[in-house]
This record gives C-alpha cells, structure tokens and sequence, in this order.
C-alpha cells in the first residue's frame, strides 16, 4: 500500500463537521469519539479534532486551507456539482487561473461549518502539479 496523507484540524462541532464531510463531500466516515471523527478522502486520513478554544476565521485562503488535486477534470467538474446540488457554502466559486499558461488549473474553494477552507482543483497540464519550476506564481498572494 502506498503511503497515505494525514491531516487532524480543529471544528467546533463534530455534528456538523460529520454532515459536511460525510453527505455533502461524500467522505468514508471513520472511527469516531466524543472528541474527534475520522474520514477518508480519496483515500487519505482526515481527523476533526473537537477544538477546546474557540477557532479564529481565516481572512482569506492563506496562509492555510487543504484539499485535493483531481486528476481528471470531469472528476472536478462532478465534485463541483455534487458541492451545488448539496448546497455546500462556497468560499470562492469555481473558477480558471492562470489561464493560457502551463500551470492554468481550475479551482474552487468550499467552507467548512467550523470556517476551515478546502480547496480542489484541476490543472489542465499534469507537469504543473509538482513541476513548472520557470513559473514563480503560487497562488494568487504573488
């Protein structure tokens, strides 16, 4: 077996967080305590962890946010789709960057109900994904 992920984040509500991962992102639910909840996404490990302190929101997608890369655009699109129907909140709608360049990619950015920010994306050229090193943009902080 390859090497799996692993990521634990804070939320405020292990109800909620169970609902948005599991029904809205269609995430394998995992063990669960009175403290944490355990999911699979694309067959990597995420723990919501049950924040003792209250959470301060983010302003703005960095420094931190996590996700997936697609490989394929119509799994992109179907997720998109599937976050629509499911009527996930949206941080920023589905959109191209970098368009016309080796490292354009299409992404968007969803929500958590504890404010935690995911984004997914797909990038038209594979080579971008860890290479493209002539690029300076990461992100759109530059």
């Amino acid at each position: 077996m390859p090497a799996l992920f692993h990521l634990a984040f804070p939320v405020r509500d292990l109800a909620a967080a169970k609902r948005f991962y599991v029904e809205g992102l269609g995430c394998v639910l995992g063990r669960e305590s009175s403290t944490a909840v355990t999911f699979g996404l694309a067959g990597h490990q995420l723990i919501a962890h049950l924040a003792s302190e209250s959470i301060a929101p983010q302003k703005g997608v960095y420094p931190r946010h996590f996700g997936l890369v697609l490989t394929l655009e119509e799994e992109w699109q179907a997720l998109a789709d599937r976050a629509n129907a499911k009527e996930l909140t949206f941080y920023q709608q589905p959109r191209r960057r970098f368009a016309g360049t080796r490292i354009e990619h299409l992404t968007f950015f969803l929500e958590d109900p504890s404010q935690n920010l995911l984004e997914f994306k797909h990038y038209l050229h594979e080579s971008a994904i860890f290479g493209e090193r002539d690029f300076t943009a990461v992100g759109d902080a530059e």
